[in-house]
């Protein structure tokens, strides 16, 4: 079992929390005390150690998959460095300062959870999401392999909706699966061409694209503005209470430049910590 080192302080317990609270994640399993994913075909187990995170089996590929989907592109140090000089953001420096946002690694596996997570709560989504990889992925031995994009191109509807997707979402996702949009091929793009691949999808609107930004790509501006959770932290820490709409966000968000990204990890971290 080979040690990833993370940038200390790190509480991984803590970091990974959205595989747990929203419900159970067929495709990231948390069991007796570490993450089940699997990676290049290999169930893969990874949990704490001094230092960073005990991984196994560990290879090249596998590393950088853990390494990804661990924050570890996000510069944190920097991050709290430049947001002592935010007053806000200051003040979460001290609850969140062992706290390391996770990622997606898998850019089509993001694209898919965008489209399960459109105006549900992400309870719903965690639930819907976690019987569409129990139906068209593959278990190991505690994990389930993502559904690949070729399976899912073959769905039919109607098997979607059985599983509690709409009728609509269930036509997006089987059109992504088949459309030319390679997902993979995203990350050589600037993030104004990103957005315009993505949008150009059915059923994928800026909000698909903003995060995918920010969770795909690790790109320090990504900012999902029109994410209800992150309109009502900004709202909450910047707007006195007052709800603001998605161009007041869009707005407040261009003051953290390429801070953006963690700034809006941070925000919601924040919001769910003082409740």
């Amino acid at each position: 079992m080979a040690l990833l080192p993370v940038p200390q302080p790190y509480d991984f317990f803590r970091s990974t929390d959205r595989f747990r609270v929203y419900g159970p994640d067929r495709a990231t399993v948390w069991q007796d005390g570490g993450l089940h994913r699997v990676i290049d075909g290999r169930e893969v187990r990874i949990e704490a150690a001094d230092g960073g995170v005990r991984v196994e089996p560990c290879e090249p590929g596998i590393e950088r998959h853990v390494a990804f989907l661990l924050g570890l592109p996000l510069d944190l140090a920097a991050f709290w460095a430049w947001a002592r000089g935010e007053p806000v953001l200051a003040g979460l420096e001290a609850p969140l300062a062992a706290y390391r946002p996770v990622l997606a690694p898998d850019p089509w596996e993001a694209l898919v959870t965008a489209i399960t997570a459109q105006q549900v709560s992400l309870q719903s989504a965690f639930a819907i999401r976690a019987r569409f990889v129990e139906r068209f992925g593959e278990r190991r031995r505690v994990a389930w392999a993502f559904p690949a994009r070729k399976r899912v191109a073959r769905v039919r509807e109607e098997e979607l909706l059985a599983l509690g997707f709409s009728r609509r979402k269930a036509w997006y996702l089987v059109g992504l699966a088949r459309s030319e949009l390679d997902p993979g091929a995203l990350a050589a793009l600037p993030d104004g061409a990103v957005i315009e691949a993505i949008t150009g999808v059915r059923g994928l609107g800026r909000w698909s694209a903003d995060w995918f930004l920010a969770r795909a790509l690790a790109r320090p501006r990504g900012w999902p503005a029109g994410d209800l959770g992150l309109r009502r932290a900004v709202s909450r820490f910047y707007g006195g209470g007052r709800e603001m709409s998605e161009q007041e966000v869009r707005t407040v968000g261009e003051r953290f430049g390429a801070h953006a990204n963690v700034t809006a990890h941070m925000l919601l971290a924040g919001a769910r910590i003082v409740g």
